[in-house]
């Protein structure tokens, strides 16, 4: 009962990260964020792994969900850290587009409440010729609301991660108790057989003691001898 509970918990938690991550996928798309890309990318194909294993009662596929999980929380700690600028780090830097563009996060133009303001600087271009712009009088500054997507994000990996682990130990030890039983026995045609032998050995041990106690041999055994014997 407490397997079912929880493969259902982590089916559950692994569709709400796949809508959550394919939000994030369309934004960082229109953001030109390259490096974002990618990793949700990967991070949508481990998530379908692990819903595969959950459903498929699969540990393995539902351990490397669990490892991907914690490298997940990893790299959302520093793109909150990224667009927080701390340690040192700047969200004006190329880091995350690889240097191709000058594209910044989708929200530093189209934030809640911003006002659209182009660059004016003609070097300011990107590489499809179009300008760096930025938004103004934001509601909600752009990085905030990257660091609340990771900050989304990483708390869904770690319930993930924790139900995972869950899961995994619980099917495993399903299947010690099942190859405790028997479930998995190596020579099943053996013991198939072996009841059907032992039964025949005790009918004709019987057999040879009911004649020994009639003097009469059993039916089998007169057909052994010569007709001319028996008279």
């Amino acid at each position: 009962m407490g397997s079912c509970s929880g493969r259902c918990t982590l089916l559950a938690l692994c569709a709400l990260q796949l809508v959550t991550i394919l939000e994030r996928q369309v934004f960082d798309f229109l953001g030109y964020q390259w490096a974002p890309i990618l990793a949700n990318f990967v991070h949508i194909i481990v998530v379908i792994l692990g819903l595969f294993g959950t459903v498929q009662y699969r540990p393995r596929y539902i351990m490397v969900y669990a490892v991907w999980a914690a490298l997940w929380v990893t790299w959302n700690v520093f793109i909150i850290c990224f667009y927080l600028e701390v340690g040192g780090l700047s969200r004006d830097s190329e880091l995350l587009t690889f240097n191709l563009s000058w594209h910044r996060s989708w929200w530093q133009e189209h934030g809640p409440g911003c006002l659209r303001a182009g660059a004016s600087s003609a070097g300011l271009r990107t590489l499809h010729g179009q300008a760096l712009v930025s938004g103004s009088g934001c509601a909600l500054e752009p990085g905030h609301v990257e660091a609340l997507h990771s900050g989304l994000q990483i708390l869904v990996a770690l319930l993930g991660f924790v139900y995972s682990c869950y899961v995994v130990s619980m099917l495993t030890e399903e299947e010690d108790s099942f190859d405790f039983i028997g479930g998995f026995d190596p020579f099943p045609l053996y013991h198939v057989n072996e009841k059907p032998s032992k039964l025949l050995c005790k009918q004709a041990h019987l057999g040879f003691t009911a004649a020994g106690n009639t003097g009469v041999l059993p039916l089998e055994d007169h057909t052994s001898f010569p007709e001319g014997l028996h008279k």
